[in-house]
């Protein structure tokens, strides 16, 4: 499997299209960490974080063609794949409803992503871990809060706005200059 350790994502990619299993296999030993950890975050249950992860690689491997090549942002597409899931199995759990089909997987959970994001792979996000630790660490507990309800728990600015008690305005607002003061806190500005 040497061989495909020092393929980069986007050829680990390439060769999934391909059904090459081996390069599934590598995905999974380069990235089931971060994702594992993300999805005990929002989830919280080992067991169902487990089955959520071993989810999202069958999904990467059934829903291959749904990425975008062009801009090769393996390790955006994964994580946002892999947030996606995680809160739609809390969102589900939370309300019972767990039918989905296949069209409503693809459109809310398979990401879409903009052509102008700017890729990043996963050695230069672990890079930047900490520095983003410190940006969130430098938000107010308001604005961490609001981010976690909606990065976190999923909810939408409605939902918010009726746990919180507060105009879905005030919540747009608050989500705004969030996420404005933690662009400008990894900015160093």
């Amino acid at each position: 499997m040497s061989q495909y350790k020092n393929l980069t994502d986007i050829e680990i990619f390439e060769k999934i299209v391909k059904y090459d299993s081996k390069a599934l296999e590598e995905l999974y030993l380069r990235y089931s960490p971060i994702l594992y950890s993300l999805i005990k975050k929002i989830v919280k249950d080992l067991n169902t974080s487990e089955k959520i992860l071993l989810n999202v690689f069958t999904t990467v491997w059934e829903k291959i063609d749904l990425f975008s090549f062009k801009t090769g942002n393996v390790y955006t597409w994964l994580i946002t794949l892999t947030r996606n899931m995680a809160v739609d199995y809390k969102q589900n759990k939370r309300t019972g409803n767990f039918e989905k089909n296949v069209k409503t997987k693809d459109f809310y959970i398979v990401p879409l992503l903009c052509d102008n994001i700017d890729s990043l792979s996963l050695d230069s996000a672990l890079k930047v871990k900490a520095e983003i630790s410190e940006a969130l660490d430098n938000l107010t507990e308001a604005q961490k809060y609001v981010l976690l309800l909606s990065f976190y728990e999923g909810l939408t600015l409605d939902q918010i706005s009726e746990k919180l008690n507060i105009p879905v305005s005030t919540v747009r607002s608050k989500v705004t200059v969030a996420l404005n003061t933690l662009k400008e806190n990894l900015l160093g500005g």
